[in-house]
């Protein structure tokens, strides 16, 4: 019978492991994938270590928000697709009971779009996450244009890989921010046009200096807790900060009396939506087409070593490049 990766009690990547279990028929506008490669995300980790700040329920509990596949089955009433098509997973909001961690999963139609032309299966498998991420909230919440400064903290990571990126394809100007002078050379490879290390420079006055003293138009903050105020000051009067991570576990001040837009993003605001998921998937088709978007992938691991994949995020040396199981 057909593998999936389940856990029965929070903890460290131990707690994770492979059984057998029967194929789920699709039912009607739903749709069987058989999973050809997924990527392990915070999120994963998140949910395994009892940390999620969505209930997991125990037992027998799955993981998985990503990966790339072939429709294997359609349900009745399920139109638009055929079986063969190579997909992705566009969303998985129930990953504890449908995650992509197996052989296969079972859902709505409406939750898979079509494999970009271009990418191998473990790129596919890495890039919806992040790239759907930065996507809307860049362009969907904060209206990125060309020619906008945008800050990004937390830009070592897979989403801040992805939103230099992105706005590198629409013409903006990303500013990298990391807490370490080391990682410079390889943000300005991934696509900065500056970087700002906080180890030796103040945030806000650096960035008066990349910008010709205005300051950024849009800040995409990744990592909130206490420097977000640091943000806050970079920022110029009218432009926008999105929070949409939650790297720093420490609490975050409430902004006040600033004269910005402050959003809070969360990604299935925009992956449950189909009119946006279609903007998102046409947007994603181009930028690959043009070899402008392209996820960096560390390592690749086997099922059987789904554990050992889940300690490689832990130590934390992946800087930001994905790490993918194939199926």
């Amino acid at each position: 019978m057909p593998r999936v990766v389940v856990f029965d009690e929070f903890g460290g990547p131990d707690v994770m492991h492979v059984v057998e279990e029967p194929v789920v028929e699709p039912a009607a506008g739903e749709v069987r994938v058989r999973i050809e490669a997924f990527a392990v995300n915070p999120l994963d980790r998140m949910m395994r270590s009892g940390t999620s700040p969505a209930i997991v329920p125990l037992p027998h509990a799955r993981l998985g928000v990503e990966g790339t596949g072939v429709i294997d089955a359609l349900g009745t009433e399920t139109t638009g697709l055929r079986v063969g098509d190579p997909i992705i997973l566009a969303a998985v909001p129930n990953a504890s009971v449908n995650g992509s961690y197996a052989e296969y999963t079972t859902l709505p139609a409406s939750q898979v779009v079509a494999r970009p032309a271009g990418l191998g299966i473990t790129e596919a498998a890495a890039i919806w996450v992040a790239y759907s991420t930065a996507y809307g909230a860049l362009v969907e919440k904060a209206s990125m244009r060309p020619g906008d400064h945008v800050l990004i903290a937390g830009a070592s990571g897979g989403v801040g890989r992805a939103a230099k990126q992105i706005a590198n394809q629409i013409g903006a100007v990303p500013i990298a921010v990391t807490r370490h002078t080391t990682r410079k050379d390889d943000l300005l490879a991934a696509g900065a046009t500056a970087v700002i290390a906080t180890d030796h420079e103040d945030v806000a006055e650096a960035v008066r200096r990349h910008t010709g003293g205005r300051g950024a138009d849009i800040v995409l903050d990744m990592v909130m807790g206490p420097g977000q105020q640091d943000l806050l000051k970079a920022a110029r009067p009218g432009g926008t900060l999105v929070a949409a991570g939650f790297l720093d576990p420490r609490p975050t001040p409430v902004p006040t009396s600033t004269p910005l837009t402050v959003f809070s993003y969360r990604s299935f605001e925009h992956t449950l939506d189909a009119v946006v998921v279609n903007r998102m998937t046409a947007f994603l088709n181009a930028g690959v087409r043009l070899g402008a978007l392209r996820p960096a992938v560390d390592r690749v691991f086997a099922l059987d070593d789904v554990v050992e994949a889940h300690r490689h995020l832990e130590k934390g040396l992946h800087g930001g490049k994905k790490i993918v199981v194939t199926v």
